[in-house]
Parts: structure tokens; C-alpha cells; sequence
């Protein structure tokens, strides 16, 4: 996917260029769901709805509350400089999900909002600096009213509503009375009339803005959605740095997307797989068939092999009923962490050349350092290997990985079959906009109540717009003023808010009938090179048929807590 993007933008330099919307099949409920957060107007406090038990979102609280962004702000900011920072620290993949086109909107996101601010600033300096006094004082009343709104006290927003009141009664009538004339009363007059008409203004831009950004926010939860724009992307001359860094950023996103080295947090489980939710190990001793012949030597790589391509065949079976869809078998290399770590540390990236003769970033470990990780880091620390067999399944909502290990200690072989299961993005970012309306009583059948469409923009929200538009040329500052969305580390786009599948019964259903087969193919390859090496594979057979009956259990464990 990185390769294909990166060749989209070197083909030709020109501006405006649309990039793709690059979800996969099979990915794209999750990668709209995400990617919706980018557009929405609502509070940044919701998101903190998301957190789940292990993956904990935290909103850093700024100067001024004026300043505060919403939700679509702080979640494309902060999704863009985690995923696209110099200095960004290893990123967990997201399975099931497209990451960079979940970036490629936030940054559409965020060029939206910079035409925007841009047309405020310029309403700001026109009706707001040329008048500053007026300015300070109205902007003195917004930020009371704020900071006693948010006391969550219906008093207090009673008395937020009168001090606004208030407030506007005492400018009135200091614009009637005043005592002053000439120039000085002119401009005495006009500071405090000047603000009102810069907000009416920016009213009209922040409207037309808000109902483009819910356009946008719909059309991708219905399944659909707009291309996202970010012709920054897209160098216009060879010499345009910044889009090379850029569309360097997006493919290096991809590049380690497509890594096959993964991380194992304890009670947290693979990240990015989710929990373990059922373990079971077949383990007996390597005995020769025939009495006074030793066995055929083989190697845990040999027996890895023969699954995995059993497991390739999967999706293949005697009635057309639909079935499997076809699996991604692949091979992993999975390395412990602490449970609250903060970062992972992933394996040096290297440079590839593909068949366009350009070199590409890479993650991926090499199969012969795989194979020798199966083989010998079998025991104490170090790397393990593991076969994976993954599906995506209802859109890329649910993420169900079954990972194979094979070991021999002494005489002993030992298969293990491990389920994870991740579950659909939380409820909050599948939710689409509503209209603001506001029920009020029929002026005839006043028993009765109506709705009554409001504007989507409130008085607070175009104030706390128009004010942070001069200092989006620097988003830091705003940080700082406002406050930010601080990402759960390790980060990942889809376990971070990811939820149990298990509340959603077919999801449940699909992840435990998943295991059988699996399980029962693990097996009859294992046993099958068993055969051929001349070990008796009588005791195998008996566990193997005893495990098939264990895996039927309806029921889902925590299989990665141990209760002591």
C-alpha cells in the first residue's frame, strides 16, 4: 500500500491533486468510523466515553477555556503529529483498519479549518484588533460566561446567561449615554458595535464551515464518504521539502503498518490482536513408532510449515456454504513488554527497492531470521515466533487472530493454539450527527411542544473559534492556551479505542466457531509430520481429540490473567 501511494505522488508534481481514499476491502467500517472523528463539532470531553480498561485517552487542560478545541480539532491535531512527527515514537499496527487514510483526513480535516480561521482572521483584524478595547471587554463576558457554564450547575448557567445579559445592557448603555464626542466618541462607540458585527460575520463563515465538516462526518459512517484532499501532499517543484516530508511520512506510516513484529503487554494482550480469550496446548512426548529405531530428525521450522500451508487451504472445504473468507496466514515475531510501558521498540527498519527501481522503507524480518527464531529462541528470553491466522470480519470491526507456536524441550513437542479477539470500534465514533433542535411550547396548544431547528454554531462556539483563528499559523501556542488530546501509548489507531466483542452476540459467535477448525487443521498437519519422521503419534492423536471436544466450550476466558 505504501509502495502504491508513494508512486500516486511521484508521478507527476502538480497542485490541488485528490489523494484515494486507500481503505482496503474488509477495513472500511472501522477506517470511516475513525476517520469521522476528524470532522466533528462536538465536545473534546466525549472522547474520554472511549476509554476502555487497559487504553485510556486524557484531555490536558490549557490557560484559558475560551481557547478549548473540540473534539475534531484536538483528535486531528494529535492523530497527526503522533503519526507524522520527526520524532514520533513507534507505532503499533492497526489491524483491520487503514491508518493513513484515517490521517489523509485528519489532515483534510485540518486544511478545512485553516481556510476557515484564515477568512476569520482576517474578520478578527478588521472588527476585533482595529477595536481592541471592545474586544478585551466583550471577550472578558464570553470567558466568564465559559468558566461558569462549565460548572455543570443549572444555577450557574442561569447566572452565566444573566452576566452575558448584563453585560450587554451596560455597553448599550454606555454606547447612549456616553459623555464623549468628536473622534474619541466615534471610536468609543464603534469598538463596542464592531466586535458584534465581526461576530455576525464570522457566524455566517463558521455556519457554512460546520455544515461541510457534517457533509463529510455522515456521508463517511454511511459507508460512502468523501476523498480526502491534501494537496500539501503533493510537491509542486522538485524543491518542495515540506511535501516530501510529508508524503515521506504518510508512506513510512504504511511501511510499518506492514510489519510482522508484535507486542505482548501482559494483561493487555498482543496489541493491536487484543486479549487472549482461549489457550490449548497439545504436549507429549516424542516416542519412535517402531521399538529399537530412533526417529527421523526434524526441526519446529518443519512442523510450522506444514501448518501453515494446511492453514492456506482453510477457506477450502466439501460444501458451499459460504464458509471462511479467506484468512491472512502469516508469521509473527512477538516480543515482551511490560504491562504499563510506554513504548515499544521496534526492530531497525530497512530499505527495499521494488520494481519501479525506488527504494522503500521496510519492517519487515527476514524469513530466515524467522525461521531461526522458531527453531532456537524456544525458551528464557527473547523474541518468540508464531503463526498467525487472522480474519477480518464485519468490515473490519471485528479482528479475530489465532496464533500457532511449536516447541520442543527435550522430548517433548509442544503445539500451542491461542485466540485474540478484537472488537469493534467504540459506540462513539460510529454515532452521526444530529440536527440542533430545541423543544418549546406551542404558542396556541401550549400543552404541546415543538421542535425548533437551531443553528449549529452556539454564540460560545463562534467566539471560541474566532478566537483561536490568528494563532493557528502555530498550533503549539494553542496547545498551550486551550489545551490538547493526549493518545494512549503504546499508540494504535485501532486498539486504542477498540471494544469488547463479546457484548455483541454473533461477533462471539463468530470468534468461538473460528477456533475449532483452526484447531483441528493445527493438528492434522502437526500429526501428519509426525508420521512421516516415524514418531508414534497414538498419545497425539488421543489429546488432539480431546482438545477438539475443550475448544467447543461456548464460553470465552481471560486466558492471559492467571489468577494466583
Amino acid at each position: 500500500m505504501g509502495a502504491a501511494v508513494a508512486n500516486d505522488f511521484d508521478s507527476a508534481f502538480g497542485p490541488g491533486a485528490q489523494v484515494p481514499l486507500s481503505g482496503a476491502a474488509g477495513e472500511t467500517a472501522s477506517t470511516h468510523a475513525l476517520a469521522s472523528a476528524a470532522y466533528r463539532d462536538s465536545d473534546v470531553d466525549e472522547i474520554l466515553k472511549a476509554n476502555s480498561e487497559w487504553h485510556k485517552s486524557e484531555i490536558k487542560k490549557g490557560k484559558l477555556s475560551l481557547f478549548k478545541p473540540d473534539l475534531g480539532e484536538a483528535f486531528s491535531r494529535a492523530v497527526q503529529v503522533r503519526m507524522l512527527g520527526g520524532a514520533r515514537k513507534p507505532l503499533i499496527q492497526s489491524f483491520g483498519t487503514e491508518p493513513q487514510a484515517v490521517v489523509e483526513h485528519c489532515l483534510a480535516a485540518t486544511r478545512l479549518r485553516k481556510q476557515r480561521d484564515s477568512q476569520l482572521t482576517v474578520v478578527m483584524v478588521v472588527f476585533g484588533v482595529l477595536f481592541l478595547p471592545g474586544l478585551l471587554i466583550w471577550l472578558v463576558i464570553f470567558q466568564a460566561k465559559k468558566w461558569i457554564t462549565d460548572q455543570k450547575d443549572k444555577r450557574a448557567q442561569a447566572l452565566s446567561t444573566a452576566l452575558l445579559v448584563a453585560g450587554a445592557g451596560l455597553l448599550l448603555l454606555f454606547l447612549v449615554r456616553l459623555p464623549f464626542t468628536g473622534i474619541a466618541g466615534i471610536y468609543l462607540r464603534a469598538m463596542i458595535v464592531a466586535p458584534v458585527i465581526g461576530w455576525l460575520l464570522a457566524k455566517q463563515i463558521c455556519e457554512k464551515t460546520a455544515k461541510d465538516m457534517r457533509v463529510r462526518w455522515e456521508s463517511l459512517l454511511a459507508g460512502g464518504g468523501i476523498g480526502a484532499k491534501i494537496p500539501e501532499a503533493v510537491p509542486s517543484d522538485p524543491n518542495d521539502t515540506e511535501a516530501e516530508k510529508l508524503r515521506e511520512g504518510l508512506e513510512r506510516l504504511s511501511a510499518e503498518q506492514g510489519s510482522n513484529s508484535v507486542f505482548y503487554a501482559g494483561p493487555k494482550g498482543i496489541l493491536g490482536m487484543g486479549t487472549r480469550w482461549g489457550s490449548w496446548q497439545l504436549a507429549e512426548e516424542l516416542v519412535p513408532r517402531h521399538e529399537g529405531k530412533e526417529i527421523n530428525p526434524f526441526r519446529s521450522w518443519t512442523v510450522i510449515r506444514a501448518i501453515y500451508k494446511q492453514l492456506r487451504e482453510l477457506e477450502r472445504g466439501p460444501l458451499h456454504t459460504g464458509g471462511f473468507p479467506t484468512p491472512s496466514v502469516r508469521h509473527w515475531i512477538v516480543r515482551p513488554i511490560g504491562e504499563n510501558a510506554k513504548e515499544v521498540a521496534r526492530p531497525a527498519s530497512s530499505k527495499i527497492k521494488t520494481s519501479d527501481g525506488k527504494e522503500h522503507e521496510t519492517y519487515v524480518i527476514k524469513e530466515n531470521e524467522i525461521e531461526r527464531i522458531c527453531n532456537e529462541q524456544q525458551f528464557s528470553s527473547g523474541d518468540r515466533h508464531y503463526l498467525g491466522v487472522q480474519f477480518r470480519l464485519w468490515d473490519g470491526q471485528l479482528m479475530l487472530t489465532m496464533l500457532i507456536t511449536v516447541t520442543v524441550l527435550a522430548h517433548t513437542l509442544r503445539i500451542e493454539v491461542t485466540g485474540h479477539a478484537l472488537g469493534p470500534v467504540h459506540a462513539l465514533f460510529t454515532t452521526k450527527p444530529k440536527p440542533k433542535v430545541k423543544e418549546v411550547a406551542k404558542t396556541i396548544r401550549f400543552w404541546e411542544v415543538k421542535e425548533v431547528k437551531q443553528p449549529l454554531m452556539s454564540t460560545l462556539d463562534v467566539v471560541r473559534i474566532s478566537v483561536r483563528a490568528p494563532f493557528t499559523w502555530y498550533p503549539p501556542l494553542l496547545d498551550f492556551l486551550g489545551g490538547k488530546l493526549v493518545l494512549p501509548e503504546p499508540f494504535g489507531l485501532r486498539h486504542a479505542w477498540a471494544d469488547k466483542p463479546w457484548r455483541h452476540r454473533f461477533m462471539a459467535d463468530d470468534a468461538l466457531r473460528a477456533a475449532t477448525p483452526v484447531l483441528r487443521a493445527v493438528h492434522a498437519s502437526a500429526i501428519k509430520v509426525l508420521e512421516e519422521n516415524d514418531v508414534d503419534t497414538e498419545r497425539f492423536g488421543t489429546r488432539s481429540t480431546f482438545l477438539s471436544g475443550l475448544v467447543q466450550d461456548p464460553t470465552p476466558r481471560k486466558a492471559d490473567v492467571y489468577e494466583a
